[in-house]
């Protein structure tokens, strides 16, 4: 039976329904995040960014347990697992994929921001730059833990890294100094350069 380890929002509900759905078994164990239960390490042993939902499947596709984090990944590999709701090739898998991208990039983290800011009573500019900086540079600390022993982020280089390094290439601007994370310096250092990788960034793009 599939654990579920969520908290009563918008991201859980998206796994939660889909296991219904998918008619997987599946057990809830709630993460309470008002306790910051997230930040517990049994939990970021499962979750590494400390964020709910995450799933462990205990029949993976190699028949051990396997953890999974991030919604659009566990929706994914749920899709996968069952052969619902993603077809396996053409035009409605890279359409799906499309939208599932496109919720997990704008149509979440921009609302949650609303959320957020509607139940404070502070609302001046600092006070938000405050709160993005301070996620940016947990978000860095994450690839940093994730680095740790390993030459790229999925253990071979992948498309996740390229994804990756275009949000890292903007650092300076973020104002984050990359001597404070040594493996995402490491990593960063190696990608940029690999010739395809200059090439990448040296054509023109607008």
């Amino acid at each position: 039976m599939i654990q579920l380890y969520a908290w009563d929002t918008p991201n859980g509900r998206k796994i939660s329904v889909a296991l219904e759905e998918m008619a997987l078994p599946y057990r809830v164990e709630p993460v309470d995040i008002t306790k910051g239960r997230q930040f517990e390490p049994d939990f970021l042993a499962i979750s590494p960014n400390n964020r709910i939902p995450a799933i462990v499947d205990p029949d993976g596709p190699d028949g051990a347990p396997l953890p999974v984090f991030e919604s659009g990944a566990i929706l994914v590999y749920l899709a996968e697992k069952t052969g619902r709701f993603l077809p396996p090739t053409g035009r409605g898998r890279v359409q799906a994929m499309e939208w599932l991208m496109w919720q997990m990039g704008g149509f979440g983290p921009m609302p949650g921001q609303v959320h957020h800011f509607l139940s404070v009573d502070e609302k001046d500019r600092a006070y938000g730059l405050a709160r993005y900086q301070k996620e940016t540079h947990r978000l860095y600390g994450v690839l940093d833990r994730r680095l740790t022993g390993t030459e790229f982020v999925a253990g071979d280089l992948s498309i996740a890294d390229f994804a990756i390094l275009g949000w890292a290439w903007r650092h300076a601007r973020h104002r984050v100094d990359l001597a404070e994370y040594p493996n995402v310096r490491r990593w960063y250092d190696a990608l940029m350069a690999r010739p395809a990788v200059q090439r990448g960034f040296s054509v023109a793009l607008s």
